[in-house]
């Protein structure tokens, strides 16, 4: 028979026992969470026409400096690089691509718009391609019942597409765009409710939508696993008159007003793993966002920066 004094030395023993598990919990909760905190990080792809007609043998090796590892490169009339890869040939481009240590993230079209793709994603599948952006097509200016029989119609003419898309593997991600039947944060939730597809996706451009970070937010937690592609984009002072530089770069991440914090905390907590684009339009179309090569992937790095301190609080 034990003595009080052993009982007492059992009863601290078990104590100290709990309170250990107890802290081995937590310790292990926080180590999860932080493990959580540092595994979540953004996939970076460079816009090609940020750098205007520039040759593609001068960007693509601006792609690594601005912390990305992948390019999308545009079309006419915002850049020329899809018709330069058409001039130096797809044996080419994938050698420079190579060379660089970059590989081709998604093609921009929105001259072929969501019904004239097929040809492009064999193109797109050839060079390991996955991704293709353009705009939907469709009535405008629908609200409530008759958007989403629209976007329905929509994407049930979409379904042929959608077939060669699952065959060459490419999301079709449909940006929201001023004056296109999906261009309002109702649009973008019944396009993601109505999708048969993984292979349609979405490209959200906050530029387009209210400048409501608590609204953004909240419609990334909505869109989740359909949003393919992130234009880290806001509205600023606008893109379609000329305005003086510094204006002009309030499209830019840290130069408007937009705080993209909540922004990326919804994007963590969806845990998204689609591209990230920092992007703006200059005006006129097709010349670069600055001058010099350079100075574009200096103004990419510094809203990279200011994106960095957005993902430290979150």
């Amino acid at each position: 028979m034990m003595n009080s004094k052993q009982n007492i030395s059992r009863r601290h023993f078990h104590q100290l026992a709990a309170g250990a598990s107890a802290s081995l919990a937590l310790a292990s909760n926080h180590a999860s969470a932080e493990s959580t905190k540092q595994k979540f990080k953004l996939k970076y792809i460079v816009g090609s026409s940020m750098y205007g007609y520039q040759k593609l043998a001068d960007i693509v090796p601006e792609v690594n400096k601005s912390g990305a590892t992948a390019i999308d490169i545009w079309p006419k009339v915002h850049g020329d690089q899809r018709e330069q890869l058409d001039e130096m040939g797809e044996e080419k481009f994938v050698e420079l691509l190579e060379k660089n240590n970059v590989k081709l993230g998604c093609i921009t079209q929105y001259p072929l718009g969501p019904f004239g793709l097929q040809k492009e994603m064999r193109v797109a599948q050839r060079l390991g391609c996955q991704m293709m952006v353009t705009g939907g097509q469709g009535p405008k200016g629908l609200k409530g019942k008759e958007l989403k029989a629209a976007v329905a119609k929509f994407v049930e003419q979409l379904k042929p597409h959608l077939e060669v898309a699952e065959e060459t593997g490419v999301t079709i991600a449909i940006e929201n765009h001023a004056n296109n039947i999906i261009d309002s944060p109702d649009s973008l939730r019944y396009l993601s409710e109505l999708r048969p597809s993984k292979n349609l996706g979405i490209a959200l451009a906050p530029y387009h939508l209210p400048q409501d970070e608590a609204l953004l937010a909240k419609l990334i937690e909505e869109l989740g696993d359909s949003l393919a592609m992130f234009y880290a984009w806001q509205h600023g002072h606008g893109c379609m008159v000329k305005l003086p530089k510094e204006e002009e770069l309030l499209q830019m991440p840290g130069r408007g007003e937009l705080d993209f914090t909540p922004l990326f905390a919804a994007l963590k907590n969806i845990n998204y793993n689609g591209w990230t684009e920092i992007f703006m339009h200059p005006v006129p179309r097709g010349i670069p966002i600055l001058e010099t090569t350079a100075e574009v992937t200096a103004e990419i790095n510094r809203a990279r920066k200011y994106i960095n301190t957005c993902l430290a609080k979150v």
